[in-house]
C-alpha cells in the first residue's frame, strides 16, 4: 500500500510531520499473540463498573421472568383483548359485507331484481300477517315463542 491513496496536502500540513498514510497504517496496526486467539479484555468476565453489573443483573432478571410477566399480563387483561379482537372482527366483517354488496350492486340488472324480490316479500308479509286481526295475533305469538327460545322462558315473565 503506497502513500498514493492519501492526498499529499494532508501530509504536509501535519504538525508532527507524519504523513496521513503513516497515521492510517499505525492506527490499523493490530498484533496478536498467536493466530486465532481471541482475548477478552477482562478475563474474569466481570466488568469493573458497578453500573454495568447492575444493569446486567436487571436485564438477566427481566429475561428470566419474561414468560411469567407476559402470562400474568394476558391473564389480567384477557377480557379486554377478547373484546378488542371481537371489535376488530366486527369491523373486518362489516367492510367485507360492504365490499360484497358493492360488487353485487355493480352487476347489471341484479340490483333492480333484488329490489323487486324485497318489495314482493314485503307485500306478502303485509297481506299474510298485518291485515287481519287473527293473523296479527298469530305473529305476536310466534314472536313471543321465538323470544322465549332465544332469551329463555324466565325473561318473558319480567
Amino acid at each position: 500500500m503506497a502513500g498514493s491513496e492519501f492526498p499529499q496536502s494532508q501530509a504536509e500540513s501535519s504538525p508532527q510531520g507524519a504523513t496521513a498514510a503513516e497515521a492510517y497504517k499505525n492506527k490499523m496496526d493490530v498484533k496478536l499473540k498467536t493466530s486465532g486467539d481471541i482475548v477478552s479484555p477482562n478475563p474474569s468476565g466481570q466488568s469493573g463498573n458497578p453500573q454495568v453489573q447492575e444493569w446486567a443483573q436487571i436485564v438477566s432478571d427481566l429475561s428470566s421472568r419474561l414468560p411469567e410477566l407476559v402470562g400474568d399480563f394476558l391473564g389480567r387483561y384477557k377480557q379486554f383483548f377478547i373484546t378488542l379482537g371481537l371489535f376488530a372482527l366486527l369491523i373486518v366483517s362489516v367492510k367485507l359485507t360492504l365490499a360484497i354488496l358493492g360488487a353485487i350492486n355493480d352487476i347489471p340488472l341484479l340490483a333492480p331484481f333484488l329490489e323487486l324480490v324485497g318489495i314482493g316479500y314485503t307485500a306478502w308479509f303485509v297481506f299474510r300477517y298485518l291485515i287481519k286481526r287473527e293473523t296479527r295475533q298469530e305473529l305476536v305469538a310466534e314472536f313471543q315463542s321465538l323470544q322465549g327460545q332465544v332469551l329463555g322462558k324466565d325473561s318473558l315473565d319480567s
